[in-house]
């Protein structure tokens, strides 16, 4: 657990800000895959300008990892990263954590991956529910950069 203090108040999260940090990284990079556009007849592949890295082909090993990283968290690291989605998303507000906590445990850690992959903006969500909850995303962001 890794708390934090701002001013008066302490925030203690279950999951570390690294593994947010790597979810969000990833859910970005997942956020901007496109459904694939079959090439041109006679168009040379070599200038496609390497576009096909942004097409959502089955199997993709950036949605592979993503739904890893979420499946791999343990339920208290499930309910807080729920719960900093929906802070993030504007449900709810820093101080109604508990709340926030409460409702992902009831509603949705059994089929969290799924769930959390059907968020667009993720990514953005979690970076937002961070910083609402007194984390930099941007320190963890320039180490795994």
């Amino acid at each position: 657990m890794r708390t934090i203090d701002e001013g008066t108040d302490s925030v203690e999260l279950n999951i570390a800000v690294e593994k947010v940090g790597f979810i969000i990284i990833k859910a970005r990079e997942f956020d901007v895959k496109v459904d694939p556009v079959e090439p041109q007849p006679g168009s040379n592949a070599s200038d496609d300008g390497e576009s096909s890295i942004l097409s959502d082909y089955a199997g993709d090993a950036t949605e592979e990892e993503l739904r890893g990283a979420i499946s791999s968290l343990d339920e208290d690291e499930v309910i807080d990263l729920i719960a900093m989605v929906w802070i993030g998303r504007g449900d709810f507000d820093a101080s109604e954590l508990d709340e926030a906590r409460a409702l992902a445990d009831e509603r949705h850690k059994r089929n969290s991956a799924d769930y959390l992959l059907g968020i667009p903006l993720l990514g953005d969500y979690l970076e937002e529910g961070l910083s609402a909850l007194g984390y930099s995303y941007e320190d963890v962001e320039k180490s795994h950069l």
